[in-house]
């Protein structure tokens, strides 16, 4: 170990000045749950309030125990630096387990450094980085689900006492981490989205402000806005010393489609995702600094979900893997053909993008794997984009009886511009009040089970009982 990491020119360096590219993966729904990862509906804040008051304190708090402890153990750690030869994994976490939304929100609570703590410290016992990434923020960074917001606009940006709150736990964070070279750095915002597009640069400003008063050493991994995909507003030049600028690289031909092309890996379309990742990193180019790509990856079909011709299916989806993997191989924006650093979108979950998966065999599968199925045809797992088309046709009835009576000129004023009508009334309709009104049938799924069963239901969760996506990760090891 030689010190903290820092940033010189478009390169990540150690303290004698080597290249280190960090290449990994997020853990996933561990302290930040979003909804696909586990296979709960809508948000996790009112999935976990539901669930309380139908099982009880007791219960609950031994569930949620046992699931943090077998979520990431060591067992995953050496797979994770051993057999797919990974350095890095981001740590995405909901600003909940150190805040408490009716208390004092300036008052930070310690549970949330012992679970952080208990994640960082197996890694780095293992020679692996961690980049931590704040994924959820009060009334949400973003406008969509995984901010963990039970509304569509991101009210973060709107009240200033949020923003302090937030400001207020870096530096408790940043306090706590100073001195520990084994966190690579901060990702403060995950995927933020503000229509004034100042707000964002300014908010970075005063957390670098704060932040540096504390700990002046440890990388700041920094979101652009619109989702990691803007930094045409960012102030040029050197805007924060010692920062890595993160984008997400998510390609449409990753995910399912009602029409069900795949993708084929035409001239055309490995152009597009060349093009797609150049335009991002424009901003990077331009300034000499470097870029990380914090998210990225395809959805895979299963037999499980009883989606047709998974095998097919998931061949183009990895080739769509490979075609970006090319890109970043040679993506550094100085141009000197040098890899970027990435981590893919993720470690572990139920079986739709983990580089781990929940065995259809555990408990997890016995007790909600028949309501999985309801759930996707519902189309309440939308990351999947996975919706009967029956169902998918009485929203799009909605959607035209919008259209035909809103000039196309009002829906593109939305922000964000690139969400058309249809993504905003699966995002009011499904996301939120459909998903809402079914918590709590999947929360009854857990009442009457013992502290035993519970316990055998987050143990689904533990290494040694959950599977290898291993095509995927043959090619992951192939382009680290």
């Amino acid at each position: 170990m030689s010190g903290f990491l820092r940033t010189k020119g478009t390169k990540i360096v150690d303290g004698n000045d080597n290249s280190i590219i960090l290449t990994g993966a997020a853990i996933g729904g561990h302290l930040n749950m979003e909804n696909f990862i586990t296979g709960y509906p809508g948000h996790e804040t009112e999935h976990k309030k539901v669930l309380k008051g139908k099982i009880g304190k007791e219960k609950f708090d031994f569930f949620f125990d046992k699931f943090y402890e077998y979520f990431w153990d060591v067992k995953d750690a050496e797979f994770y630096k051993n057999e797919l030869g990974f350095n890095c994994l981001r740590i995405p976490f909901n600003y909940r387990h150190f805040i408490d939304d009716e208390g004092d929100m300036f008052a930070i609570n310690p549970k949330g450094f012992e679970r952080l703590d208990r994640v960082i410290d197996i890694c780095s016992a293992h020679g692996i980085y961690t980049i931590l990434d704040l994924h959820a923020v009060p009334g949400g960074q973003n406008q969509d689900w995984h901010s963990d917001s039970g509304v569509h606009k991101a009210l973060f940006w709107d009240f200033k006492v949020f923003q302090d709150v937030i400001v207020n736990l870096w530096v408790a964070i940043a306090d706590h981490y100073k001195d520990n070279t084994w966190v690579a750095g901060y990702n403060p915002l995950n995927e933020p989205a503000v229509s004034v597009q100042s707000k964002l640069p300014d908010y970075y400003l005063k957390l670098d402000e704060e932040i540096r008063k504390v700990d002046p050493n440890h990388i700041f991994f920094l979101d652009a806005n619109t989702y990691a995909m803007d930094f045409r507003k960012f102030p040029n030049g050197t805007f924060i010393k010692n920062t890595v600028y993160a984008i997400h690289d998510y390609s449409v031909y990753g995910f399912p489609n009602l029409e069900g092309k795949l993708y084929e890996g035409t001239a055309e379309e490995k152009s597009k995702i060349k093009q797609q990742y150049e335009r991002k990193i424009e901003y990077m180019k331009e300034n000499n600094v470097p870029v990380w790509n914090g998210e990225f990856g395809p959805v895979y079909a299963s037999d499980v979900r009883e989606d047709s011709n998974p095998a097919k299916i998931n061949t183009a989806r990895y080739n769509v893997l490979k075609d970006q993997l090319d890109v970043y191989s040679k993506g550094d924006p100085s141009g000197d053909n040098t890899p970027i650093g990435w981590s893919i979108w993720l470690y572990k979950d139920i079986g739709f993008q983990g580089l781990t998966y929940v065995s259809p065999k555990s408990k997890w599968f016995d007790v909600f794997g028949d309501w999985f199925i309801k759930k996707k045809k519902l189309g309440l797992d939308r990351w999947g984009n996975d919706i009967d088309p029956k169902n998918d046709a009485l929203y799009q009835n909605l959607v035209n009886h919008i259209l035909e009576n809103t000039p196309e000129k009002y829906s593109k004023a939305l922000y964000p511009h690139v969400w058309t009508v249809k993504d905003y009334v699966a995002r009011v309709a499904r996301d939120m009040l459909f998903s809402q009104i079914l918590q709590h049938e999947y929360a009854d799924l857990f009442v009457g089970l013992s502290f035993e069963e519970l316990d055998e239901l987050a143990a689904s969760f533990k290494f040694e009982n959950v599977e290898q996506r291993g095509e995927l990760n043959a090619i992951l090891k192939a382009y680290k």
